[in-house]
């Protein structure tokens, strides 16, 4: 080895399993593509779940990876012993070599072995020993053999922590776990003794040995054993760089001594949690932003945003009166940029996130905290907080359970969470469910078998819309079928098509298989992918009997996929013209292309102004005009980024991708666009059409969404648009171009009609005759529809001029009622205007009014004049 950084460890690793065969990888990303049970990517054999399941096929049978792991929600869940302990972070490094059904059990402790000591980091052998399930003798065994050590440096454990389990069934086997012997001057006892929780045995490598299969019937043998390990990156750097604390080697001290000096504060003094807990945080956010998780009130959002406000309050109670968590990104990327270069390329938007974030948290931070200390006030010494303020804290001021529990606990106090969850299932009840999933839909079961057996469809769409296939199998939802008879909704896989199937945003592609010499027609209403690769045609017999094994003509509608493809052609244009008027902050954040119109969502802190809206729609037209060409090039991932290509949130993408450029035809050969995309595009720009934006509005925090149309639906949009303009124009007596003038003119006399009318409405109210019933008069005005603002004044006035009598002026403006009752000085003793008018907003269909007792006012769905009126004359009567 030629140092013991953690980057040139992490190098080392992985050149070390290059030169023995395996596949370098690059880390998948945090958010899980294969496996909808998990909130994040928590182990570096996550994305290789279908392998081992033997649900997927690989080009290679060997791979080592260094893989982002994010353990903070759902079952690991480490966020809230992060920064208090040695070990524990929310983000972290694995490490690991995988073998798919290729070497097993000798080859991989030799690996393993020989890199530890002698043929990598060099590790003095006597300082490490091993655990193995108890029954496992093959494995210690083994380490006798090839590493020589003793019975007594080979732990036998008989429990569940040595085997291990993808799941209840699935692959399973035993393991070996390899620990590092920090000396006896470090207090703690060996793996399976009572002091194993100490601290002088580290664990640094699990070698799992995936040998059964675990079924409802029992456990059998894997055709197949496979190998997966694991290796801490940052508990490893520890062991090699001397240290007994995670957070005291290289890259974590890097980041802790940035948050010391953004601070300026001591990194080992009174806040050295805290410059943990920002130094592990931003590693979190910062990785999880970069691959397309935001802030948000559930699911990874949520943890995210938990994360986030945890340092945020740490940066706070630092000195931090204004956003500071953003200003550390550059030692991050200084420090794992390389390794990572995602870090970089999303830069603006990790910035801008971070820093929105941090705003829209400390305008409630301050008044949370003031609530936590007055609750905090009334506890006795050691005393919980009840889960009802803690609740409160949250629903009401984003404070999460653990960032309330976080604060209590440098407090003395706990929380009482059975509270809180019982607060929460009650908010459950009254607003949307909770995030109940996560990852993509799940894949059901039979389409692997399917794929195995069928292979891959292969798509044809780019080139054509029309193409021979043969039926490979039919379905009725999860049953297949020798044949299907017309009527009936049916399920096809083709050996070839030309339908595309949906993803990236693009719609399904819908049409016909056709049969003539059979007299066989298949409507197809639908077209979705299973299993990666496998096209799956959803739709109804309308003719004939279909069979698997018969030859069809695949025939797309060709009318619907050309809008289609215009639309997310102009997605592309839309999504490139949005980051030259706003920044490169802008990232797609989720899309759809129809055949109808276009709906793309982005990463946007603000609305967008009627000028940048305006803007960018003319910079697309600008490039349609232009009739630039569009070019699409196979090529490596790597190698299509390293060209600046953009690879799109929620798209997954294979070794080797499909790049499509769009060039500005003003300029010849200048690239305007170029993004990883699958999806099916127009040739040249100018086929797209006119391009006109719908509307602008937001989604979620920090995402906007745009709607727009192009093509057709464009033109039907103006047509339409022109026709309401020459409608109204004609109704007014103006060409269109007089009518915003003649509008305005027309506003301008309403506006002075309305103030004359409720001059008349207050003289006629003045001048109204009263009532008398008993001693009592009442001034009752049915004011039809004027402004109910001017109730209140207007009984005033009539109080004023008539000298006594209880006043009632209801309004009926814009189809709703509202009432106003004024009780004069001499009948206020039998007479309370508060009471009055809630019985009046009863009538109304209103609830509730209120104001003093000599005037108040309500409201409600109906006017009911006459029905208030007689209830103050019987009111009048009766006292």
């Amino acid at each position: 080895m030629t140092g013991t950084s953690t980057n040139d460890i992490r190098a080392a690793f992985l050149n070390y399993f290059q030169d023995r065969g395996h596949q370098i990888l690059p880390s998948a990303s945090l958010v899980p593509q294969n496996d909808p049970t998990l909130l994040f990517t928590n182990a570096g054999m996550v994305p290789f779940k279908n392998i081992f399941t033997g649900q997927e096929e690989r080009p290679y049978k060997r791979a080592t990876t260094a893989q982002k792991v994010v353990r903070a929600g759902g079952k690991h869940n480490d966020l809230d012993n992060v920064g208090y302990t040695a070990r524990h972070h929310t983000f972290f490094e694995m490490m690991g070599n995988f073998s798919f059904g290729d070497y097993f059990k000798a080859e991989v402790i030799e690996f393993a072995w020989k890199l530890l000591t002698t043929d990598g980091f060099g590790l003095n052998p006597e300082k490490l020993l091993v655990t193995v399930y108890a029954e496992d003798e093959e494995a210690a065994s083994l380490w006798r053999k090839i590493a020589g050590l003793s019975d007594n440096r080979i732990i036998r454990i008989p429990t569940s922590d040595n085997f291990w389990r993808m799941g209840d069934t699935g692959p399973c086997g035993p393991c070996s776990e390899i620990f590092y012997d920090h000396g006896p001057e470090v207090a703690g006892g060996p793996p399976g003794s009572p002091d194993e929780d100490g601290d002088r045995f580290v664990e640094i490598w699990n070698l799992v040995f995936m040998q059964y299969l675990e079924t409802a019937q029992g456990r059998s043998n894997l055709p197949r054993p496979s190998i997966d390990t694991g290796m801490g990156l940052e508990r490893f750097a520890a062991v090699m760089q001397g240290k007994r604390d995670n957070y005291d080697t290289d890259t974590l001290r890097a980041l802790i001594e940035a948050s010391a000096e953004l601070m300026h504060q001591d990194a080992d003094g009174r806040f050295k949690t805290s410059h943990r807990v920002v130094a592990d945080h931003l590693r979190s956010t910062a990785f999880l932003i970069a691959d397309g998780v935001l802030p948000s009130r559930e699911g990874r959002g949520y943890v995210l945003r938990r994360i986030m406000r945890r340092a945020m309050r740490h940066l706070h109670m630092m000195g931090a009166n204004q956003p500071v968590f953003y200003r550390l990104l550059p030692a991050l990327i200084s420090e794992m940029g390389q390794a990572y270069p995602e870090l970089e390329r999303h830069r603006a938007l990790i910035t801008e996130t971070m820093k929105g974030e941090e705003e829209r948290f400390a305008a409630l931070l301050g008044r949370g905290m003031a609530l936590l200390d007055d609750e905090q006030a009334k506890l006795a010494s050691g005393a919980h907080l009840p889960g009802d303020v803690a609740f409160k804290l949250y629903d009401t001021f984003g404070f999460p359970l653990d960032l309330t529990q976080d604060v209590l606990r440098e407090r003395g106090h706990a929380v009482d969470v059975e509270g809180f969850e019982n607060a929460m299932a009650e908010q459950r009840q009254r607003a949307r469910a909770a995030w109940a999933g996560s990852g993509d839909t799940a894949v059901e079961g039979h389409w692997f078998d399917v794929r195995d057996r069928l292979g891959a469809t292969e798509f044809l769409g780019y080139g054509t819309e029309q193409a021979s296939a043969r039926v490979e199998a039919v379905f009725d939802g999860a049953d297949e079928l020798a044949e299907i008879g017309p009527g009936r909704d049916v399920t096809i896989v083709l050996n070839q098509t030309p339908f595309y199937a949906e993803s990236g945003g693009q719609v399904g592609d819908t049409g016909h298989l056709v049969n003539e010499a059979e007299g066989v027609e298949v409507e197809i209403t639908d077209t979705q992918k299973q299993a990666d690769d496998l096209v799956v045609h959803h739709g109804r017999v309308t003719k004939g009997v279909l069979q698997p094994g018969m030859a069809v003509e695949a025939r797309i509608d060709s009318k619907r996929r050309q809008a289609i493809r215009g639309h997310h052609s102009a997605a592309h244009l839309l999504h490139a013209a949005l980051r030259r008027e706003l920044g490169e902050h802008v990232t797609q954040k989720g899309s759809l292309n129809a055949p109808e119109r276009l709906r793309f969502d982005i990463s946007q802190p603000r609305p967008l102004t009627a000028d940048e809206l305006r803007n960018v729609e003319r910079e697309v037209n600008r490039l349609i005009r232009a009739n630039g060409a569009v070019e699409t090039r196979l090529m490596s991932r790597d190698e299509a980024v390293a060209e600046g290509a953009m690879a799109l949130f929620g798209e997954k993408y294979a070794d080797e991708v499909r790049v499509v450029s769009m060039k500005d035809g003003a300029t010849g050969e200048e690239v305007y666009s170029v993004e990883l995309c699958g999806g099916t595009h127009v040739n040249q720009l100018g086929e797209i059409g006119l391009f006109r934006i719908l509307s602008e509005s937001g989604v979620a925090a920090g995402v906007r969404r745009i709607e727009a149309v192009c093509g057709a639906a464009a033109e039907q949009t103006v047509q339409e648009n022109e026709a309401r303009l020459a409608e109204v124009a004609g109704l007014l007596k103006v060409g269109p171009a007089e009518l915003a003038e003649r509008v305005q003119k027309l506003l301008e006399e309403r506006k002075a009609l309305n103030s004359q009318l409720a001059q008349l409405q207050q003289k006629m109210a003045l001048e109204g005759k009263a009532e008398q019933v008993g001693d009592v008069t009442l001034h009752l005005r049915n004011l039809a529809d004027m402004n109910p603002k001017e109730l209140r004044p207007l009984a005033e006035a009539i109080l004023r001029s008539k000298g006594e009598g209880i006043v009632a002026l209801v309004s009926g403006a814009g189809g709703k009622g509202s009432v106003v009752i004024a009780v004069s000085p001499a009948l206020q003793e039998r007479f309370n205007a508060v009471e009055l008018v809630r019985k009046a907003a009863g009538l109304m269909g209103g609830k509730g009014g209120g104001g003093r007792p000599d005037m108040a006012q309500a409201g409600g769905p109906n006017p009911a004049a006459e029905a208030i009126f007689a209830m103050l004359r019987q009111e009048a009567a009766q006292q």
